[in-house]
């Protein structure tokens, strides 16, 4: 599932080689992932051209001119591919856009992914994206901005994957977040130390830095279908049940944290 750096560098390329195509046509096969009938969305998103695109947590936002927004989540995985003019289109996809020029792109949805087509009025009370919280790498995630968060009494780890508190994290990352700060998952927020909260700021926003310079999980693809560096080889106790800790030597434990699996070192992470 593809998290804030796979997001980020996925709305990157599309805002590069988007800016100022012109929709034309496309075919949306899957009505459950469009917010109206297929017919209507098309009618709609005829004309329109791309102004502008980022991204609001896990949510990818294109900016459309006369005040529309085409908005797309990917969901559990998704492939967000660029066709250029002359090429052919893929055989399998949820929805493809056709622009004047002749290029393209296509979603396909490996799991309860979403294209949404609003007015910008209307986006103040989408439910699904109204309260996005700031990511770990917009300048507004602060030091005191984190430090306020972690007086909740939340378990860490559901802090951070809380998309209301912070945006982007989902449960690829966080295992080697809060081992590198030395954190069970289950700690609660408002018993770390100052310096524990300082710290665990620090590894966040660098974690996640680090897999954008590697060019994001080597299993998701990018805007022009190519696959980058951070493989298994670079996570530290993620998905590495019974082998040793990197720091320790003690054996990596999957536990179960709630709704989710967490995986930890117990000596360098105790509760």
């Amino acid at each position: 599932m593809a998290e804030l750096p796979e997001i980020i560098i996925l709305t990157k390329q599309m805002n590069e080689k988007l800016n100022s195509k012109e929709f034309l046509a496309g075919e949306l096969r899957q009505e459950k992932s469009i917010n109206m009938p297929a017919y209507e969305f098309m009618e709609k998103i005829r004309g329109k051209k791309v102004i502008k695109v980022y991204n609001k947590g896990k949510w990818i936002f294109i900016q459309l001119s006369d005040d529309y927004y085409l908005l797309l989540n990917l969901g559990m995985g998704a492939d967000i591919l660029f066709h250029e003019s002359g090429s052919e289109s893929p055989e399998e996809y949820q929805c493809y856009f056709q622009f004047i020029d002749g290029s393209s792109f296509s979603c396909k949805f490996w799991w309860i992914g979403r294209a949404e087509l609003l007015q910008k009025k209307e986006l103040p009370e989408r439910k699904a994206t109204k309260d996005i919280a700031i990511s770990p790498l917009d300048n507004e995630f602060t030091l005191e901005h984190f430090r306020k968060l972690c007086q909740a009494r939340s378990q860490i780890k559901n802090l951070i994957l809380n998309q209301k508190k912070i945006a982007g994290i989902g449960n690829v990352y966080i295992h080697d977040i809060l081992f590198k700060a030395r954190l069970h998952p289950q700690t609660a927020a408002n018993t770390l130390k100052p310096v524990k909260v300082d710290h665990l700021h620090n590894i966040i926003q660098h974690n996640l830095q680090n897999a954008i310079e590697l060019g994001g999980l080597a299993y998701e693809k990018d805007f022009y279908g190519q696959n980058y560096g951070f493989g298994r080889e670079h996570f530290l106790v993620a998905y590495n049940e019974g082998k040793p800790c990197p720091e320790c030597g003690g054996t990596i434990e999957k536990i179960k944290t709630g709704s989710t699996s967490s995986y930890i070192c117990p000596q360098c992470q105790k509760l």
